[in-house]
């Protein structure tokens, strides 16, 4: 997930190719009610059969989106979090193409 929304993008650039503004991100939903923490970022999410996102209210953890439904999901990479109603599942998100890994900083001499 990128850390800001803005992006230069390739005109015609399809999802998951250089230069597009969407990139495909893949979450393991397990049968557990802990599920598996949703990381920092702003997603599309795909319906995903027996797939539902919780979210701590501060209290709980309480359901915001139910089985087979899609939506515009928030995470702050704690507080959010993925499970599924029967066996393990994988729930495909769309989300801002990061561009390439910075491998060093910027230093003058």
């Amino acid at each position: 997930m990128a850390l800001a929304l803005n992006k230069i993008l390739v005109a015609g650039a399809n999802s998951n190719t250089a230069g597009a503004y969407f990139t495909t991100q893949t979450l393991i939903a397990p049968a557990t009610v802990a599920g598996n923490v949703v990381p920092a970022g702003v997603y599309l999410m795909f319906p995903t059969l027996n797939s539902q996102i919780y979210a701590n209210n501060g209290t709980a953890l309480v359901l915001l989106t139910p089985a087979n439904t899609g939506g515009v999901l928030i995470s702050d990479g704690v507080n959010v979090v993925a499970n599924s109603t029967t066996t393990a599942n994988t729930i495909t998100f769309l989300t801002v193409n990061g561009g390439l890994t910075a491998n060093s900083t910027f230093t003058t001499a």
